[in-house]
């Protein structure tokens, strides 16, 4: 008969299985935290008072006044009053929902606004200005955009464009109007 040797077990020292089980949540934690930080972060919308009726869609003119803001804080665009006569449009810059009249971001972030509403917009750089902001810009490459926007009112395009004319007509112009552009043509 064949004799097994015996080799006594070591024991475990006190605390070393707390260290192995710490050590392997530490692991989890560091890989889920490197997972989460390379989800490309989206469109935020956050409200700040809720609006009423329908959103905005795309070729609808949105009459705003919104301040653009870096991520640091540091302010970089404003709408400014319009000088047109009261009444024939609503206050506010009016901004045309149209692809290349402005950025995506603000876009996409318009159409989840309402009539009457003030909302932070944070626009990642993918949906903004990315690598390549506009030419003398304060906006640095990559940056990500903080707008505070209250939104006043929206119409039709055709609705803004009819209105547009009969300012010009007041005004003895015959040129065709159209919505302005600014913050972020």
């Amino acid at each position: 008969m064949t004799e097994i040797t015996r080799v006594p077990l070591q024991s475990i020292k006190k605390g070393s299985l707390t260290k192995l089980w710490l050590g392997i949540i530490v692991a989890v934690v560091l890989g889920a935290g490197l997972a989460w930080a390379a989800v490309p972060k989206g469109l935020d919308v956050e409200t700040v008072t809720a609006g009423t009726g329908d959103s905005p869609k795309l070729g609808d003119v949105v009459f705003v006044n919104y301040v653009g803001k870096l991520a640091d804080g540091t302010e970089f665009d404003r709408s400014q009053p319009m000088p047109i006569p009261p009444g024939l449009f609503p206050e506010g810059n009016p901004l045309l929902l149209e692809e290349g009249a402005i950025i995506d971001g603000f876009i996409e972030g318009l159409t989840q606004m309402q009539k009457g509403g003030s909302y932070v917009l944070t626009i990642p750089a993918e949906q903004a200005y990315g690598a390549a902001p506009p030419p003398g810009s304060p906006i640095p490459p990559n940056a990500d955009l903080v707008f505070e926007v209250d939104v006043v009112d929206f119409m039709s395009r055709e609705d803004f464009q009819t209105r547009a004319a009969a300012l010009q007509s007041m005004m003895g112009s015959g040129e065709e109007g159209e919505a302005g552009t600014s913050p972020t043509e």
